[in-house]
């Protein structure tokens, strides 16, 4: 029988926020498995990083507690001509892994890519080897545009790809 899992409530991030981020998302920057970040990013750096400023924003996924299991970014991907394309990045606690807090973060980013008008959400850099995440994302309407083959030096498996995904907004999601 499945587990029951406690509702996920995402909201704006506050600064007060970022001492419940900045743990879990050291250890995922840390274990360089997952991000292109810096695996010893300090803890100013990775602020300034992750809590981001209009046009764009940083969300938490609490649990009815409060306690924060996840965060997420998001905004334009590019500047100028390429702003009207979103894009997005996504931590889950560790200790929150399976209760689908990514998918409640994933859901979240898209409709409110869609509410600032956005025309499509596109990830840059999602590493080939965390199926986990790929496949969340097809499940969310992501189409995989291409990988860029050994783009990404992970600590286990060597150089692997780092795919490229979008999902327009609007309208029908891409194909996989």
């Amino acid at each position: 029988m499945p587990a029951i899992l406690a509702p996920v409530l995402i909201r704006d991030a506050t600064p007060d926020d970022w001492p419940a981020i900045w743990p879990f998302l050291r250890e995922i920057v840390a274990a360089g498995e997952t991000y292109t970040l810096p695996r010893d990013i300090t803890e100013d750096d990775a602020r300034a990083t992750w809590m981001l400023r209009p046009p764009g924003a940083t969300f938490v996924a609490v649990d009815d507690d409060g306690t924060v299991l996840g965060s997420a970014k998001a905004g334009p991907n590019q500047r100028g001509p390429g702003s009207h394309v979103g894009t997005g990045s996504f931590m889950v606690d560790p200790a929150a892994s399976r209760r689908g807090v990514g998918r409640a973060l994933g859901e979240h980013v898209v409709a409110w890519s869609a509410a600032q008008g956005f025309r499509g959400i596109q990830f840059n850099a999602v590493v080939e080897t965390n199926t986990r995440a790929l496949a969340l994302w097809h499940s969310l309407g992501f189409a995989t545009v291409g990988v860029v083959p050994g783009a990404f030096a992970h600590p286990v498996h060597g150089d692997v790809g780092l795919t490229v995904m979008f999902r327009p907004l609007g309208g029908e999601p891409a194909a996989r």
